[in-house]
Protein backbone atom coordinates (compact mmCIF):
# COMPACT_ATOMS: atom_id res chain seq x y z
CA UNK A 1 0.00 0.00 0.00
CA UNK A 2 2.90 2.56 0.98
CA UNK A 3 4.38 1.66 -2.77
CA UNK A 4 1.22 2.64 -4.15
CA UNK A 5 0.91 5.78 -2.08
CA UNK A 6 4.82 6.89 -2.65
CA UNK A 7 4.07 7.63 -6.24
CA UNK A 8 1.12 9.66 -5.46
CA UNK A 9 3.44 12.17 -3.56
CA UNK A 10 5.35 12.77 -6.25
CA UNK A 11 2.81 14.77 -8.57
CA UNK A 12 3.26 17.97 -6.17
CA UNK A 13 6.74 18.00 -6.99
CA UNK A 14 6.29 17.63 -10.53
CA UNK A 15 3.50 20.66 -10.05
CA UNK A 16 5.29 23.07 -8.06
CA UNK A 17 5.88 26.21 -10.21
CA UNK A 18 5.10 29.55 -10.70
CA UNK A 19 1.81 29.35 -11.90
CA UNK A 20 -0.66 31.39 -10.37
CA UNK A 21 -3.50 29.59 -8.44
CA UNK A 22 -6.92 30.81 -6.21
CA UNK A 23 -5.62 29.43 -2.82
CA UNK A 24 -9.11 27.96 -2.39
CA UNK A 25 -8.09 25.39 0.49
CA UNK A 26 -10.59 22.42 1.15
CA UNK A 27 -10.82 20.38 3.78
CA UNK A 28 -10.34 16.77 2.38
CA UNK A 29 -8.77 17.81 -1.06
CA UNK A 30 -6.15 20.05 0.35
CA UNK A 31 -5.38 19.07 3.82
CA UNK A 32 -7.11 16.64 6.28
CA UNK A 33 -7.18 16.49 9.98
CA UNK A 34 -6.15 13.91 11.53
CA UNK A 35 -8.05 11.31 13.61
CA UNK A 36 -4.75 10.84 15.54
CA UNK A 37 -2.58 14.14 16.26
CA UNK A 38 1.19 13.83 16.70
CA UNK A 39 1.68 14.04 20.16
CA UNK A 40 3.77 17.37 21.24
CA UNK A 41 3.48 18.68 17.62
CA UNK A 42 1.55 21.95 18.62
CA UNK A 43 3.36 25.24 17.18
CA UNK A 44 5.48 23.05 14.34
CA UNK A 45 5.07 22.39 10.89
CA UNK A 46 6.53 18.39 10.88
CA UNK A 47 7.90 16.61 7.84
CA UNK A 48 7.99 13.05 7.64
CA UNK A 49 10.55 11.18 5.43
CA UNK A 50 12.62 8.18 4.76
CA UNK A 51 16.32 7.99 3.34
CA UNK A 52 15.07 5.45 0.67
CA UNK A 53 12.55 7.29 -0.66
CA UNK A 54 12.66 9.01 -3.95
CA UNK A 55 10.44 11.77 -3.48
CA UNK A 56 11.56 12.80 -0.04
CA UNK A 57 14.88 13.44 -1.66
CA UNK A 58 13.47 15.38 -4.37
CA UNK A 59 10.80 17.53 -1.19
CA UNK A 60 14.58 18.15 0.45
CA UNK A 61 16.44 19.72 -2.56
CA UNK A 62 13.73 21.15 -4.73
CA UNK A 63 10.64 22.05 -2.47
CA UNK A 64 11.51 22.33 1.28
CA UNK A 65 14.53 25.04 0.72
CA UNK A 66 11.63 27.42 -1.17
CA UNK A 67 8.18 26.50 1.51
CA UNK A 68 10.27 26.13 5.00
CA UNK A 69 12.39 29.07 5.61
CA UNK A 70 9.27 31.28 4.85
CA UNK A 71 6.71 29.37 6.00
CA UNK A 72 8.30 29.47 9.16
CA UNK A 73 9.08 32.94 9.17
CA UNK A 74 5.59 34.26 8.62
CA UNK A 75 3.96 31.85 10.79
CA UNK A 76 6.76 31.19 13.46
CA UNK A 77 6.26 27.69 13.62
CA UNK A 78 9.30 25.07 14.01
CA UNK A 79 10.01 22.81 11.42
CA UNK A 80 10.70 19.60 12.55
CA UNK A 81 11.36 15.93 10.68
CA UNK A 82 10.75 12.39 11.75
CA UNK A 83 12.65 9.94 9.92
CA UNK A 84 10.43 6.66 9.14
CA UNK A 85 12.25 4.10 10.15
CA UNK A 86 10.19 0.99 8.93
CA UNK A 87 11.00 1.91 5.01
CA UNK A 88 14.62 1.09 4.12
CA UNK A 89 17.00 -1.86 4.79
CA UNK A 90 18.74 0.49 7.77
CA UNK A 91 15.78 2.49 8.79
CA UNK A 92 16.37 2.09 12.65
CA UNK A 93 20.10 2.56 12.13
CA UNK A 94 19.22 5.55 10.20
CA UNK A 95 16.76 6.81 12.81
CA UNK A 96 19.45 6.24 15.59
CA UNK A 97 22.12 7.99 14.04
CA UNK A 98 19.67 11.06 12.99
CA UNK A 99 18.65 11.05 16.72
CA UNK A 100 22.66 11.66 18.12
CA UNK A 101 22.70 14.00 15.58
CA UNK A 102 19.45 16.08 16.73
CA UNK A 103 21.01 15.53 20.00
CA UNK A 104 24.33 17.24 18.96
CA UNK A 105 22.92 19.59 17.24
CA UNK A 106 20.54 21.47 19.41
CA UNK A 107 23.05 21.34 22.47
CA UNK A 108 25.08 23.17 19.77
CA UNK A 109 22.20 25.18 19.41
CA UNK A 110 22.07 24.15 15.64
CA UNK A 111 18.94 24.46 13.23
CA UNK A 112 17.83 21.11 11.36
CA UNK A 113 17.92 23.35 8.53
CA UNK A 114 21.53 24.51 8.81
CA UNK A 115 23.79 23.61 6.10
CA UNK A 116 26.43 23.12 9.48
CA UNK A 117 24.10 20.30 11.48
CA UNK A 118 24.94 17.16 11.16
CA UNK A 119 21.39 16.08 11.08
CA UNK A 120 21.56 17.41 7.29
CA UNK A 121 24.86 16.30 6.80
CA UNK A 122 23.54 12.87 7.42
CA UNK A 123 20.42 12.95 5.46
CA UNK A 124 22.31 14.23 2.38
CA UNK A 125 24.77 11.82 2.88
CA UNK A 126 22.78 9.00 2.33
CA UNK A 127 20.61 11.35 0.19
CA UNK A 128 23.31 11.35 -2.44
CA UNK A 129 24.57 7.58 -2.17
CA UNK A 130 21.70 5.87 -2.56
CA UNK A 131 19.67 7.83 -5.26
CA UNK A 132 22.09 9.81 -7.32
CA UNK A 133 25.04 7.37 -7.03
CA UNK A 134 22.86 4.10 -6.01
CA UNK A 135 24.18 2.77 -3.39
CA UNK A 136 22.53 -0.24 -1.51
CA UNK A 137 25.19 -1.01 1.24
CA UNK A 138 25.23 -4.64 0.33
CA UNK A 139 28.78 -5.04 2.79
CA UNK A 140 25.81 -4.76 5.69
CA UNK A 141 24.59 -1.66 8.41
CA UNK A 142 28.21 -0.75 9.20
CA UNK A 143 28.78 0.41 5.85
CA UNK A 144 25.37 2.25 5.51
CA UNK A 145 26.38 3.92 8.88
CA UNK A 146 30.10 4.58 7.67
CA UNK A 147 28.18 6.89 5.28
CA UNK A 148 26.91 9.27 8.05
CA UNK A 149 30.35 8.71 9.81
CA UNK A 150 32.42 10.04 7.21
CA UNK A 151 30.19 13.04 6.23
CA UNK A 152 29.46 14.11 10.48
CA UNK A 153 32.75 13.15 11.67
CA UNK A 154 31.06 10.78 14.31
CA UNK A 155 32.96 7.80 15.47
CA UNK A 156 31.74 4.58 14.82
CA UNK A 157 32.67 3.89 18.41
CA UNK A 158 31.03 6.84 19.76
CA UNK A 159 27.95 6.44 17.85
CA UNK A 160 27.67 2.53 19.18
CA UNK A 161 28.35 3.79 22.66
CA UNK A 162 25.55 6.47 21.89
CA UNK A 163 22.75 4.13 20.73
CA UNK A 164 22.63 2.42 23.60
CA UNK A 165 21.68 5.82 25.35
CA UNK A 166 18.20 5.78 26.89
CA UNK A 167 17.70 9.44 26.06
CA UNK A 168 18.71 8.34 22.19
CA UNK A 169 16.64 5.78 22.42
CA UNK A 170 13.52 7.37 23.06
CA UNK A 171 13.90 9.99 20.87
CA UNK A 172 14.29 7.70 18.04
CA UNK A 173 10.86 5.59 19.39
CA UNK A 174 9.07 8.52 19.53
CA UNK A 175 9.07 8.69 15.67
CA UNK A 176 7.45 5.92 15.44
CA UNK A 177 4.20 7.75 15.37
CA UNK A 178 4.81 8.29 12.53
CA UNK A 179 4.13 5.55 10.71
CA UNK A 180 0.69 6.13 11.06
CA UNK A 181 0.97 9.66 9.41
CA UNK A 182 2.80 7.68 6.20
CA UNK A 183 0.39 4.86 5.85
CA UNK A 184 -2.26 7.72 4.56
CA UNK A 185 -0.58 9.60 1.41
CA UNK A 186 2.88 7.98 1.28
CA UNK A 187 5.92 10.11 2.25
CA UNK A 188 7.45 13.06 2.00
CA UNK A 189 3.96 13.67 4.70
CA UNK A 190 3.84 17.57 5.93
CA UNK A 191 1.87 17.84 9.16
CA UNK A 192 0.64 21.44 10.66
CA UNK A 193 0.53 21.65 14.21
CA UNK A 194 0.30 18.23 14.91
CA UNK A 195 -3.40 18.36 13.37
CA UNK A 196 -3.43 18.64 9.86
CA UNK A 197 -2.14 16.63 7.31
CA UNK A 198 -1.08 18.83 4.02
CA UNK A 199 -2.64 16.62 0.59
CA UNK A 200 0.68 17.26 -1.33
CA UNK A 201 -1.46 15.83 -4.44
CA UNK A 202 -2.83 18.81 -4.36
CA UNK A 203 -0.07 21.53 -4.47
CA UNK A 204 0.57 23.41 -7.12
CA UNK A 205 3.18 25.42 -6.48
CA UNK A 206 5.65 27.12 -4.03
CA UNK A 207 3.17 30.30 -3.06
CA UNK A 208 0.26 27.83 -2.27
CA UNK A 209 1.92 25.72 0.08
CA UNK A 210 3.21 28.48 2.16
CA UNK A 211 -0.01 29.90 2.30
CA UNK A 212 -1.97 26.87 3.07
CA UNK A 213 0.68 25.94 6.06
CA UNK A 214 -0.07 29.63 6.79
CA UNK A 215 -3.87 29.12 6.77
CA UNK A 216 -3.56 25.83 8.29
CA UNK A 217 -1.34 27.17 11.53
CA UNK A 218 -4.10 30.10 12.03
CA UNK A 219 -6.70 27.22 12.71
Amino acid sequence: MLRRTFIKAATAATLLSAVPCAFAFTEGTDFVVLDKPLPNAEGSITKVWSYDCPFCFKYDVGVDPRVIPQATKETGLKFVTLHLETKGKYGRAASEFLALCQMRDEAAGVDVMDKESLYKKAKGAWYQAYHKKGERWVEGEAAFLATAEAATGIAHADFEAARKNPKLVALADSWKVCYDIAKIQGIPAYVVNGKYLIMTRSIRNFDGMVKLIKELAAK
